[in-house]
């Protein structure tokens, strides 16, 4: 499908090389069609990184989609130019008006603290609030999902004896849910966290259904309100050698770390990653796309309540 992006975001170069079609601005307000209208919190630190990641996983199905980015106004990044944000973000209070057909949260490096201890938590409790009335599904990645499910549902995130790191099995639970249509019984995907939350308690919670777990890793997917909510503890995203910068860059700082699991040809850093979660990612996403965002909203959303 064509991804509907700014003419000049860097990783659109990117993109056209993996031939992904990207659909520039100008080329998009010449067709007659209402695009699938997607908005993207990146809380991640390399925000062009994750950008890139997400792109890719959204690029598999014949819809159009119109990505916007969006910002936090209450942190200031460290890790990407301001003059990117500037050009390419949005602000939360720009875009509250809004209404979307699926948003996406993703993951942060703060798993660590306590959720209060975050300095834009209190503006990203609006924003999950604000999702409920403005938003068809959200999507909810690592440590967006484990924010998500504890304003959603009370339940908090515990740490892990060891850091959950690496490629894991995981087994589909309920195979009748179109979201995990066209998956295999049993699908790799990557984690990458020091937290998680207990099994038991998503258990416990009759309005969260369990769609795939994995016994070394714990939950991987979760959903809830029929797909208004849904909540992936993995990085289904990650590229090829995410893992591996995460690793040496972590050896490098002189940090405990083990080697990823299931990640690199016979257990050896020198030797080249094998993607083998791509497929499952696309699925994912694709899926997401179809069954909870596109055919789930009207032509026209303006003045549609959800």
């Amino acid at each position: 499908m064509p991804i509907r992006v700014q003419n000049n975001l860097p990783v659109k170069e990117i993109l056209e090389q993996e031939n992904i079609f990207v659909m520039d601005e100008h080329r998009a307000t010449h067709q007659d069609i209402r695009p699938i209208k997607i908005g993207l919190l990146n809380l991640m630190p390399l925000k062009e990184d994750t950008e890139l990641q997400i792109l890719r996983s959204l690029s598999n199905t014949p819809l159009q989609v119109d990505v916007s980015f969006v910002t936090v106004s209450t942190h200031e990044s460290k890790n990407t130019p301001t003059s990117h944000l500037n050009q390419f973000y949005q602000k939360f209070s720009e875009i509250r008006k809004e209404k979307f057909d699926g948003f996406i949260i993703t993951g942060a490096p703060v798993e660590q603290m306590p959720f209060d201890e975050v300095d834009y938590w209190e503006e990203l409790k609006e924003i999950m609030e604000w999702s409920k009335t403005h938003v068809t599904s959200t999507l909810h990645l690592c440590w967006g999902a484990q924010a998500g499910i504890y304003y959603h549902y009370g339940i908090d995130k515990v740490p892990v004896d060891q850091k959950v790191f690496g490629v894991f099995w995981h087994k589909v639970m309920n195979r009748k849910i179109p979201l995990v249509r066209g998956f295999d019984d049993v699908f790799l995907a990557p984690h990458s966290r020091h937290t998680e939350v207990p099994m038991e308690r998503i258990r416990a919670e009759k309005k969260l259904m369990v769609l795939a777990e994995s016994d070394e890793a714990g939950l991987f997917l979760a959903m809830a309100e029929d797909g208004r909510q849904i909540f992936v503890m993995g990085h289904p995203e990650y590229d090829r050698v995410t893992l591996d910068g995460e690793y040496k860059r972590d050896l490098s700082k002189g940090l405990p770390i083990e080697l990823p699991k299931n990640y690199y040809t016979g257990d050896n850093p020198a030797n080249k990653p094998l993607l083998t979660w791509r497929a499952t990612a696309n699925n994912l996403y694709t899926n997401w796309l179809n069954y909870y965002v596109y055919q789930a909203t009207p032509y026209d959303m303006v003045g549609t309540p959800f």
